[in-house]
């Protein structure tokens, strides 16, 4: 136990340690080129955001409930959410950033879906594969819950409260680029949607988390010591997000212009890819142990949390910042929501029978990858074409799938529980 808490607390030293070259640059009066600041300013978001991850992990040995639920998820997406909320915020006294806060929304929408589902896919089946070869050490298979096959991952009954609320989510999302803005009725509808998914998840029944590696360690901690610890680590955590968030954000847009770089692109993709990587990461962790079900409804969670909660925080960011009472979007911004909220609906479409298999992961990666060689406006809105006929022909065929979806998030959390035994 005490080599292990040892390890735990040098990883925890080194995340800090990696992110104080920046607090020294912010507070010393340093003056750095974009480049530099990129980097120093982005390898602190990625380092906190492990410290948050761990935090929040552990955190749910001791809270549970709405309201605790509501701040541990808040927090726990901190460094995800800053930067754009940064680029909402001067938007609404500098109009030139507006378009960055879109690009930063939807490309941590499409990284999670098309790089992060996938990911967990292919190393859960990776897993299995070894397990079924004998090469897998057997406190892997201890771990296994039965939710990965060789060609399928299986979601737990009670994640169709996941995938209601995300349908919820992927209808409303497509109003924004008709109305071409981010207005405020947005965030009410978002952010009450948001809240009432929170009250429901926590209505479900209280479990033992299964922590893993850092986080694992915190949570076997004294009680004591342990609450004295956890919130320790997300003051300092969520200290230096918000002291970083915005020269990352600009040290972004200034390496644009400096390189000759689409700065809308290194802000899409760059950022996203800093703040998410831990978050893949865990989840990776999860599907390597023979978890996979956990892997992915982790990362199904986030999507709802950043369908709801980050396009609904957005206009308030701006209105805040000095902005009117909508963010409008151009026509490039537009064909990003539209090509996002049609991704959002395919990845709703392939879980809603609570089945990820080999097939979809692959078709969710590739149709990803290939948007980049062409960025032209019709090919893109083709491959928004393509996403919507896909997931609407999924549903049909799985049509007697959407009704148990539908009971999950209307009915009591009893009802839904007894529904969940009969899944069994």
């Amino acid at each position: 136990m005490q080599a292990t808490t040892s390890r735990a607390g040098a990883k925890i030293a080194v995340a800090l340690a990696v992110a104080a070259p920046a607090i020294l640059v912010r507070f010393g009066g340093m003056s750095l080129g974009p480049e530099a600041e990129v980097f120093i300013f982005g390898v602190a978001v990625v380092a906190t955001a492990f410290l948050l991850a761990w935090a929040a992990e552990a955190a749910q040995v001791d809270i549970s409930g709405s309201l605790a639920t509501a701040v541990l998820a808040l927090i726990a997406v901190l460094p995800e959410y800053a930067v754009d909320l940064y680029f909402s915020y001067s938007a609404g006294h500098d109009p030139t950033r507006a378009q960055y806060a879109a690009a930063n929304m939807t490309g941590s929408n499409r990284l999670l879906i098309g790089i992060g589902w996938p990911l967990v896919a292919f190393v859960a089946f990776a897993a299995y594969r070894r397990s079924r070869n004998g090469s897998v050490a057997s406190d892997s298979d201890a771990n296994a819950d039965a939710s990965v096959t060789a060609d399928e991952i299986r979601l737990a009954p009670v994640r169709r409260v996941d995938v209601g609320f995300l349908a919820i989510a992927c209808i409303y999302a497509f109003v924004v680029p008709i109305t071409r803005t981010l207005a405020w009725y947005d965030s009410v509808v978002l952010l009450s949607l948001f809240g009432l998914y929170l009250w429901r998840v926590s209505k479900e029944p209280q479990s033992e988390p299964e922590l893993i590696g850092v986080s694992a360690t915190l949570g076997a901690l004294p009680r004591r010591k342990r609450r004295t610890i956890v919130p320790l680590l997300f003051l300092a955590a969520a200290g230096i997000v918000l002291v970083c968030a915005e020269p990352f954000a600009n040290g972004l847009v200034g390496t644009g212009e400096r390189l000759g770089i689409d700065q809308f692109l290194l802000v899409q993709w760059l950022a996203p890819l800093a703040s998410e990587a831990p978050e893949l990461i865990v989840a990776g962790l999860f599907a390597w142990r023979l978890r996979g079900g956990d892997a992915l409804g982790t990362l199904l969670s986030s999507k709802v949390n950043q369908w709801t909660l980050l396009v609904g925080s957005l206009p308030l960011a701006y209105l805040i910042g000095g902005g009117g009472h909508g963010l409008h979007l151009d026509a490039r911004q537009t064909e990003e929501f539209f090509l996002t909220s049609a991704q959002a609906l395919l990845a709703l479409a392939v879980v809603i029978n609570l089945r990820f298999s080999r097939r979809e992961a692959i078709a969710l990666f590739a149709l990803f990858v290939l948007q980049f060689p062409f960025p032209s406006t019709a090919v893109r809105l083709a491959f928004s074409a393509a996403y919507i006929v896909a997931a609407l022909t999924i549903l049909v065929i799985r049509r007697a799938d959407i009704w148990p979806v539908v009971r999950a998030i209307t009915s009591t959390p009893r009802a839904a529980a007894l529904t969940t035994k009969e899944d069994r």
